[in-house]
């Protein structure tokens, strides 16, 4: 009877050796596989400004619809001050490349609603990743709307395992607010520069700023957008700064800008534009150190 007690302790001794370690190699494989592949879906999630609702980019969208070779399909996402949220429209069976607007019953300005509003995005990007399962995408923000995305960035999007940013654009973005203060910083600019460490490490970031008169787009001082590279500059792979001077360099002009709608399609939506349209990406593509480019 002792013999066979210790032959059935060997017998489980054995499977515990054998099963335990092939368990936990499946383990790291599954978590190395789910970090390492990329879904064919990859949408475009584009965050309005103070003031402005999911329909703030229609004009862009229309554009980038008949410049670009894809269909893109449009979902709309509207999110309550309860949290709950409201989708209007759909992804196309088949894009891979959706945009994805995501817009706030409360969108007034400020500092505390700008941090409700990043808190309210996270809610509508988990439910996203829960119903359409990506695990990458892009960003698209339009004034307090990439500071809105830059907050959640750091924030929350952690919070969403298995899941990463390929790529943020900021338009007219003031990261100093309304201040054209070079050396005082606001209560977000120091907010977002003491979580920048959290931002991920294979971001690239493009800060785009219009300027009227060089100093300001008619409502964001060119200083306030610049300060931006406090927080990104050395902390993400990528990031580069331009301005576009010239026509429709309004503050409200500038999600339609004709010069800026090619910068998206060059940066975010990765196209391959013809050589008289394409800028210059010499120093981004080498180093964490700010690129700095003027658009006529």
């Amino acid at each position: 009877m002792r013999r066979r007690w210790w032959r059935w302790a060997l017998l489980i001794v054995v499977i515990l050796a054998v099963f335990v370690p092939s368990q936990i190699w499946l383990k790291q494989r599954i978590t190395k596989y789910k970090s390492s592949y990329k879904t064919p879906l990859a949408p475009t999630i584009m965050v309005p400004g103070s003031s402005a609702s999911q329909n703030r980019f229609d004009t862009l969208i229309t554009q980038l619809r008949k410049e670009t070779k894809r269909p893109h399909s449009v979902l709309k996402i509207k999110v309550a001050e309860s949290g709950a949220v409201s989708y209007t429209g759909n992804i196309r069976r088949g894009d891979n490349h959706p945009f994805i607007v995501i817009a706030f019953e409360n969108n007034r300005d400020g500092y505390a609603n700008i941090n409700k509003q990043a808190k309210w995005l996270n809610l509508a990007f988990k439910d996203l990743v829960k119903t359409y399962h990506f695990n990458h995408f892009s960003m698209l923000g339009h004034s307090n709307g990439g500071l809105i995305l830059s907050l959640f960035t750091e924030k929350y999007l952690a919070q969403t395992k298995h899941v990463k940013p390929d790529r943020l654009m900021t338009i007219a973005t003031p990261y100093n607010m309304e201040s054209d203060s070079t050396t005082k910083q606001t209560a977000i600019l120091r907010e977002l520069i003491k979580g920048r460490s959290k931002l991920p490490k294979k971001l690239t970031v493009y800060s785009v700023a219009g300027t009227e008169n060089y100093s300001s787009d008619g409502t964001v001082p060119a200083n306030s957008v610049n300060q931006g590279k406090y927080v990104f500059q050395n902390q993400v792979a990528h990031y580069t700064q331009i301005t576009v001077t010239g026509d429709d360099t309004t503050h409200s002009d500038l999600p339609q800008n004709k010069q800026i709608v090619l910068l998206i399609r060059q940066y975010l939506l990765k196209e391959v534009l013809p050589t008289k349209d394409r800028v210059p990406t010499t120093k981004q593509t080498r180093s964490k150190e700010s690129d700095e480019t003027d658009l006529p």
